[in-house]
């Protein structure tokens, strides 16, 4: 005797959900094109916009720009702004996931052939490196990382601070043994011998640091997707590898 009715009633439960979706999604289609019309109008330096959503925070939503640029702004695009968002009650800085989410870099994609390997140890644990021969922050990381072990690094040279970074990187590529003129020169201070040879390598070193948005040295790449900016402590690096 009940039957049917509860049939009935799950039915209109189920046309009421569909419906609030729908509505939910046009609601979110609608807010997003308003933000885009008035950014576009308002504030047209900051085009193209590759994405709007929302945000855990009621009322905020995120704009990416450029492939990696974060902003925030309204439902209205009223205001804009540029910085931090935080999570406090679980202590999450939003914004850096999220970017190291969308620069993100398919370690297997890697142009390894245009890298210098060291090896130390059995070197299975692994980490890439995009480097600069004249960066001072590099130097002080390189110290740090010639005390790992057991760890594969893929050396991209990477001159973006002039000329006489070119010119050593030219040098270091084309000695006889590129990782040891490398260590010589970023831990022992020993400058590389000049040298020539086909150095074709670096300059689709630099294309592919700017496709990938590479801005500065040292920039370290994981096997899990990872981008650290930036030079970091031993402890770090320990802890960075430990999770391969």
């Amino acid at each position: 005797m009940y039957l049917p009715l509860f049939h009935r009633t799950l039915a209109l439960v189920a046309t009421f959900l569909l419906g609030s979706i729908t509505t939910l999604a046009v609601h979110a289609q609608g807010e997003e094109a308003v933000i885009r019309k008035n950014l576009k109008e308002r504030m047209p330096h900051i085009q193209p916009i590759d994405e709007v959503r929302r945000t855990p925070m009621p009322g905020l939503f995120e704009l990416r720009v450029d492939g990696s640029e974060i902003y925030y702004t309204d439902a209205s695009g009223h205001f804009l702004m540029q910085g931090q968002l935080i999570d406090t009650r679980n202590q999450r800085n939003l914004t850096e996931e999220r970017l190291q989410k969308i620069t993100a870099i398919d370690f297997k994609t890697l142009p390894f052939k245009d890298a210098i390997t060291i090896v130390r140890g059995n070197g299975e644990r692994k980490m890439a490196i995009f480097e600069d021969p004249n960066c001072g922050y590099c130097k002080r990381f390189e110290r740090d990382l010639n005390k790992v072990d057991n760890v594969t690094v893929y050396l991209f040279l990477y001159p973006i601070l002039g000329k006489d970074s070119i010119d050593k990187s030219k040098s270091i590529w084309c000695a006889k043994d590129p990782g040891k003129a490398w260590q010589d020169w970023m831990v022992r201070d020993q400058s590389p011998s000049a040298a020539s040879c086909d150095t074709a390598g670096l300059k689709r070193n630099m294309e592919y640091g700017q496709k990938m948005k590479i801005t500065g040295t040292p920039t370290t790449l994981l096997p899990d997707g990872t981008r650290i900016p930036g030079a970091i402590e031993l402890a770090q690096i320990e802890k960075m590898l430990a999770k391969q």
